[in-house]
């Protein structure tokens, strides 16, 4: 990864014709970096598709990433939706790889009243089955288990990275506008620098030399996330983390989930690109 890439999460608003190929080709035109493509409803990409969008994504010298559909859930209660939650996860890894994404983001659980430590063993277990086939397959995309913002879903920080060193093919999505939701703290230099800190104890300096990071504005209550804000109608201290992404020297993708996606895509990118180098 040559550096820090900014992007969007799904096609940019701007795109005239709502189209996947069309949305990289309109992140190539406004300067951007990234992509993210959202399966969030299911993955309903056929595989020839899934070719060109790698081919028009090379071309382009656009990097892509992946989001699974949102409807997974590996603590389910129910074997048969643990089972699709495998097979939803497994399907996006596979058409993620053939569009020539990095990574597949996910969101992990639910805890559905289980105590925590009950909910990671189970996670961990349906989870390592995953990642198992996918090795079988040969797929190399990542796995990256998000950073959640209400505090009945699986995703701590701590969590995440637990997992990571558990289970090889794992690697976090640090969503930081959902851990400011779910903690009402971290939005200083102080608090982002610890948490890049944390990650590259716990799984090396590679981590921070390939990171995924979702941002975005966000409203948030007592229990955590309530929905995205534009980045300047939020109390998120996006200048606070993105000095301490350059401080750290941190490389990899920046996905803008912001209501307004290239607008603050655009905002994030050019005031990262103007913070002084680090000496």
């Amino acid at each position: 990864m040559g550096g820090l890439l900014f992007g969007t999460g799904g096609i940019p608003n701007s795109t005239k014709t709502r189209t996947t190929i069309d949305g990289i080709r309109r992140i190539a035109e406004l300067g951007l970096g990234c992509m993210e493509l959202e399966f969030v409803q299911g993955v309903r990409m056929s595989e020839s598709s899934a070719r060109q969008v790698a081919e028009v994504a090379t071309r382009e010298g656009i990097k892509l990433s992946a989001h699974a559909p949102y409807y997974l859930n590996f603590n389910a209660h129910e074997a048969e939706k643990i089972r699709a939650s495998q097979q939803r996860l497994l399907q996006t890894a596979r058409i993620a790889a053939l569009c020539g994404a990095g990574s597949v983001v996910f969101h992990t659980a639910f805890y559905l009243g289980d105590p925590p430590e009950k909910a990671y063993n189970t996670i961990k277990q349906y989870l390592g089955e995953v990642l198992h086939q996918l090795s079988q397959e040969n797929n190399r995309v990542r796995l990256r288990p998000e950073v959640m913002g209400k505090g009945s879903q699986f995703g701590t920080i701590e969590e995440i990275l637990n997992l990571c060193t558990e289970l090889e093919g794992l690697a976090p999505c640090l969503d930081v506008a959902h851990w400011h939701a779910r903690t009402g703290a971290c939005n200083s230099y102080p608090e982002f620098a610890s948490v890049l800190l944390q990650i590259k104890e716990r799984l090396g300096q590679a981590a921070l030399d390939d990171i995924h990071i979702h941002f975005s504005g966000i409203k948030y209550g007592d229990k955590g996330e309530i929905k995205h804000l534009v980045l300047q109608e939020s109390d998120l201290k996006y200048v606070e983390l993105l000095k301490a992404l350059r401080d750290y020297e941190v490389k990899g993708l920046v996905i803008c989930e912001s209501p307004n996606l290239e607008d603050d895509a655009l905002l994030l990118q050019k005031t990262y690109n103007t913070l002084p180098k680090v000496s």
